[in-house]
């Protein structure tokens, strides 16, 4: 496994920025280990949501740290993020993006050097989910 670190500072988009990482690095199964900071907005898909009724979306501003980040970072990430308000109150969902940072953004990133990070489209979710496949000899010495 190898670890890659990024702080991001005020106003940088955290999807967006995640993203450019991993396409300048070349990484083939990135995911989150952790993160710490805060954000001023959020674009979250809500549990309710489903293939064909994507619109349970919740648009948040103002100030939220976040709590937690996890998932995995291939070219169509699949991010969930848990978000407390100044009163400790949370709400989590999948990123959509617009996680606009406030203060900073910590973010530890491991890759999985053996291991190829894919998405297909499943039938029965209606959804691109997760294909995880050995990445080759030849693959693995960049």
């Amino acid at each position: 496994m190898r670890i890659h670190v990024v702080r991001l500072g005020p106003r940088s988009e955290l999807l967006g920025s995640l993203r450019a990482l991993v396409e300048e690095r070349g990484l083939r199964a990135p995911f989150i280990i952790t993160c710490v900071g805060s954000v001023t907005t959020a674009t979250l898909r809500l549990a309710d949501a489903t293939a064909t009724n994507s619109n349970e979306v919740m648009q948040l501003s103002g100030r939220y740290e976040i709590v937690s980040l996890v998932g995995t970072l291939n070219p169509d990430a699949h991010l969930h993020v848990c978000l407390a308000d100044s009163e400790g109150r949370t709400v989590g969902g999948h990123v959509l993006g617009g996680l606009q940072v406030f203060t900073t953004a910590e973010v530890i990133i491991g890759e999985a050097v053996d291991l190829q990070f894919t998405r297909e489209m499943d039938d029965e979710t209606g959804f691109p989910e997760l294909v995880v496949q050995p990445r080759s000899q030849a693959d693995q010495s960049g």
